[in-house]
């Protein structure tokens, strides 16, 4: 993605961005698929919530190809923070109003 970023930045033609943006769809599909094979509650957790923004973010870029530094620049803040937040956030959940356990079934962590 940081290659993607500063192609963006730099105005790099589209020919030169194929490859950073083909390796960084599939290694986000591949992560993404990683997480819901473990569960889907991952969807509605604050790691899934913050991935789910991200993709938002990401498209709007594509939708808004003038703005498109500025919305990529929201989602790699948003996917910075969402993969350094505490445990207790990446695991909250917004349907059940409480903090899941990793594997996402429900019942509180035990420490």
């Amino acid at each position: 993605m940081a290659l993607v970023l500063g192609g963006v930045a730099w105005r790099a033609p589209a020919r030169d961005m194929f490859a950073p943006v083909a390796l960084t769809v599939v290694s986000g599909v591949v992560l993404l698929g990683i997480d819901l094979g473990k569960s889907f509650a991952f969807l509605y957790q604050g790691s899934g919530v913050a991935a789910c923004l991200k993709l938002a973010l990401l498209g709007l870029g594509e939708l808004l190809p003038s703005a498109r530094l500025e919305w990529y620049l929201a989602a790699t803040v948003v996917a910075s923070v969402g993969s350094h937040m505490p445990g207790a956030w990446r695991h909250y959940s917004f349907l059940h109003h409480r903090v899941l356990d990793p594997g996402g079934e429900g019942q509180r962590p035990t420490c």
